[in-house]
């Protein structure tokens, strides 16, 4: 991979698929969810640190590591033929337009609290349709 001024999501993405793949990092290629956990747990940890401290400088870097955390789940759903880093980026977006109707549609709320009673109801009815 060349040496860039800038780097984008997609180039996470292929250095994470590098690291997995045939000739990646021994360590990266062996991860799988479950070992993964720990780091998830002590990246998550740190940002929230940097953000209690008001570290923006540290806060940028801590969340770096989040999202290569989330980049490298998804590239081990994408190679169990589970879901891919696009997949998480559309049900999450696909989420938040549904939730804010306010912003994305023409719903007018009244209050706040009016706006997070409906959150709550469509976070549950999400859930209910996921159970089925």
């Amino acid at each position: 991979m060349e040496a860039k001024e800038k780097y984008t999501l997609n180039d996470l993405v292929d250095v994470v698929s590098r690291l997995r793949g045939e000739d990646g990092c021994p360590w990266d290629r062996k991860q799988t969810h479950e070992t993964l956990i720990p780091c998830m747990e002590e990246e998550c940890a740190e940002a929230v640190d940097a953000i209690r401290k008001q570290d923006m400088e540290n806060l940028q870097e801590e969340l770096g590591d989040v999202l290569l955390q989330v980049v490298m789940h998804a590239q081990i759903g994408a190679e169990e033929g589970n879901f891919e880093i696009g997949d998480v980026i559309d049900g999450v977006c696909r989420k938040m337009i549904r939730r804010h109707p306010h912003v994305f549609g023409n719903a007018v709320f009244s209050s706040e609290e009016e706006q997070k009673k409906y959150w709550n109801e469509i976070k549950e009815m999400e859930k209910r349709e996921r159970n089925q």
